[in-house]
């Protein structure tokens, strides 16, 4: 597990997907001298291929479509999926085919009867572990499955950043940090191409609402998108090596995410020196001349576009010479480069269903929900639970029975079955999203940990019933639930279904009150004084029932970070509710977001996001405006200090610290080096989660990120870290500023 570029066979070795950063500094005056890197063994290989294609093998390679719905299947090659590219043989290129997504081998509405595959937790709950060996497991372990279903593409590798706590798709990501979001989705990445199978990153760029996703114009400066979004990306490329990148439903500062040739040609291909392919999201394609030559490879899901824009049209414009043929053949270069260098193209798929270690890889969701749940408040020490208690109460959230999962394409048929599932009548996500339940149970769970104890549930309907069982127990837990989806935003940040009042209720009856939030993203929480201990378990995965119980009782030490802020109220973000519902209205917004072309799709509309590069808790630094919970936050069933900081400046910033675990109970830290210039708010520059035993130090090394520490000059253009003092903390959270010192910078140019 480890490496995402596989060893070539035939002779060649791979080479990196994505140039590495350039430390040397670059001159303003001559912004253009770096000289643009050797092509890759991978990519001289496929245009070799790509000399000896015909006309219609290319054309063939640049749009997949949906499987077709067929009986005349005899080899069974047509394996219902997100996607499929026919082979050609003759020039040993495999068939392609293409499944969703993060967080296990998705099959949302049960395209492949009685198809499941291993869940993991959500991609929050992932990155709240800070840990990039957890991310890089469960990436590993869902292409380990993939390729034994016959999938050679995987569209994973969700990077975009949290900008709005509202986002119904918050759950899939990464969080805010574009340092924490792209090493974390790298490794993912990484672990995924470890079976030789391409994994994509998505969605590129600013896919930051669902709310009108196909048809609003993201606007934001091309410094502060340098500095937050696309660095995430960058980070991630480098890091994971996809051997493909997504681009975006919307629009970015007036033009397509899918025809934008600022970000997919400059910045991508030339920037970054990338060498694998830009597909389209499904249904991202406006148009043929203009995508293909500002830099989009390929059309996918070409059932979902208003026309097959890579097919004939594509053809007729390289004819016309509307598309040069050099552009087609580049096109076909980088999707070849992009499986050869994984190796899709040298360890073919078996031509049957292989055997899956079902059992171990449930241990790996296992250990991502443990190393994710955050441990939010413990008044009075209520957690861990004492095994000898002898009646619990569980309420809501049908913790008899599983935990909750987001909906969309990430939505994953898990091993075990889904024990509540309920489908969608209306809404932008009816098609292909279902509310569902992974069968692993809290109350077997919390039982199995307690068998000494009586341990009953109420579903909560009845909130006096509710309040009355608590009164009598030990402890009562409420698992409060709120389901978010791909293609519609939450419409508030409260918990629906009047869980609030219900908490209130449970915890006025029992003062060793506890709640279980199984939510997609930051939820508000108006009785948080009056419950003593509160943990965030995400979206935890088919094995959350157990996670959330070793938790509680202890079995397992909380150590999860939150990688989004939690605010106290929807006012204190960015925005506090999704742009463009005003403009859309509720059917409008189906429209707009709907999986099939619509000519009713309404106009684009602008989403300013004037917050810029101080997104999530740089935001929130910058307003003065504490949250309830920040960016970082997370507590343990022992306690951990910070001595002897050591801080060295110069042309490079590295910090040292003592990290003590001062408690009885070995755990896991995450000390955290947050680093600011002037009066700008300070931002995430290093971290790292170590695991120290009662009484046990270990000293820890940051070095500062040297694009985290700069700024974008469009002028150079490129990064540059101004000369000069810098202010730096190394503390527990965002907000914590646990041991600060000074350190001066050099002066220094790095190229885009």
């Amino acid at each position: 597990m480890g490496c995402a570029i596989a060893t070539l066979l035939l002779g060649t070795v791979a080479m990196p997907l994505a140039a590495q950063p350039v430390a040397a500094p670059v001159p303003a005056s001559a912004p253009d001298s770096v000289v643009a890197p050797v092509a890759s063994a991978a990519r001289v290989r496929a245009q070799a291929i790509v000399a000896e294609m015909t006309l219609d093998e290319k054309l063939l390679l640049v749009h997949s479509l949906f499987p077709p719905k067929t009986k005349a299947d005899p080899h069974g090659e047509l394996i219902p999926s997100a996607g499929h590219v026919p082979p050609i043989p003759r020039l040993g290129i495999p068939i392609v085919r293409e499944s969703d997504a993060s967080l296990g081998v998705a099959n949302q509405v049960e395209q492949r009867k009685g198809d499941t595959a291993t869940a993991l937790p959500s991609g929050l709950a992932t990155a709240a572990s800070f840990d990039p060996e957890i991310a890089r497991a469960g990436g590993a372990m869902i292409g380990a499955e993939a390729r034994a279903k016959r999938f050679n593409i995987l569209l994973a590798g969700g990077v975009n950043l949290t900008r709005d706590p509202w986002n119904g798709r918050n759950f899939e990501y990464m969080g805010e940090d574009p340092l924490l979001a792209g090493r974390m989705a790298g490794a993912a990445i990484a672990g995924v191409q470890s079976n030789r199978i391409v994994s994509t990153v998505k969605h590129y760029v600013l896919n930051a609402q669902e709310t009108g996703r196909m048809v609003l114009d993201a606007r934001i400066g091309e410094a502060a998108l340098r500095e937050s979004d696309l660095l995430a990306f960058e980070i991630a490329i480098e890091i994971g090596r996809p051997g493909s990148v997504m681009c975006a439903y919307n629009k970015i500062n007036g033009d397509w995410g899918c025809e934008n040739p600022h970000l997919l040609t400059d910045v991508l291909k030339q920037d970054w020196g990338y060498e694998g392919w830009v597909m389209s999201d499904w249904g991202g394609v406006h148009s043929t001349v203009k995508a293909a030559n500002a830099g989009l490879d390929q059309q996918s899901g070409q059932e979902l576009d208003h026309a097959l824009y890579f097919g004939a049209a594509l053809e007729q414009a390289v004819a016309s010479g509307a598309v040069p043929m050099a552009r087609l053949d580049d096109m076909v270069t980088r999707i070849l480069t992009g499986m050869i260098a994984n190796g899709v193209l040298d360890a073919p798929m078996s031509e049957t269903a292989l055997p899956i270690d079902y059992a171990g890889h449930a241990k790996v969701a296992q250990r991502a929900a443990e190393a994710g749940i955050v441990l939010l408040r413990n008044a009075g020490r209520v957690l861990p639970l004492a095994r000898s208690a002898k009646r619990i109460v569980l309420i809501g959230g049908h913790a008899d029975v599983g935990v909750l999962s987001g909906g969309g394409s990430s939505q994953v048929r898990s091993v075990g079955g889904a024990p509540v599932e309920i489908p969608l009548t209306e809404g932008a996500a009816a098609s292909f999203a279902r509310v569902t339940w992974h069968a692993s149970s809290p109350l077997k769970a919390i039982r199995a940990m307690a068998p000494g104890a009586e341990v009953i549930y109420l579903d909560g309907r009845d909130r006096a019933a509710a309040a009355k069982a608590a009164a009598g127990a030990d402890v009562a837990i409420v698992f409060a639930t709120q389901w978010t989806t791909e293609a519609e935003d939450v419409d508030s940040l409260s918990l629906p279904h009047d869980q609030d009042a219900l908490i209130a209720a449970v915890a006025a009856a029992n003062r060793n009150s506890v709640v279980v939030l199984e939510t997609g993203g930051p939820v508000l929480m108006p009785w948080l004084d009056t419950v003593p201990a509160v943990i965030a378990a995400w979206y935890p995965g088919q094995r959350g029932g157990e996670a959330i119980a070793n938790v509680l009782f202890g079995a397992v030490n909380p150590s999860g970070r939150l990688p989004i802020t939690f605010p106290k109220a929807a006012a204190q973000a960015p925005r506090p509710a999704p742009v463009g519902r005003d403009v859309l209205g509720a059917a409008g917004d189906a429209a707009a977001n709907a999986d099939a072309p619509s000519d009713a799709a309404p106009v684009s509309f602008p989403v300013d996001y004037i917050e810029g590069s101080d997104v999530g808790y740089r935001w929130y630094e910058k307003m003065a405006r504490p949250p309830a919970f920040s960016f970082g936050y997370g507590l343990s069933y022992t306690a951990f200090a910070y001595r002897n900081l050591k801080v060295t400046g110069g042309d490079r910033l590295t910090v040292s610290v003592d990290v003590t675990n001062t408690g009885a109970r070995a755990g896991a830290d995450v000390p955290q080096l947050y680093v600011g210039h002037g009066d700008t708010p300070m931002r995430l520059a290093d971290f790292r989660r170590v695991t120290l035993g009662p009484g046990e130090t270990q000293r820890v090394t940051f070095v500062g990120e040297p694009r985290v520490l700069a700024d974008y000059d469009i002028a150079l253009p490129g990064w540059r870290i101004a000369g000069g003092p810098y202010r730096v903390a190394v503390g527990h959270n965002a907000a914590d500023r646990a041991l600060t010192a000074t350190a001066t910078l050099s002066e220094r140019t790095m190229r885009p």
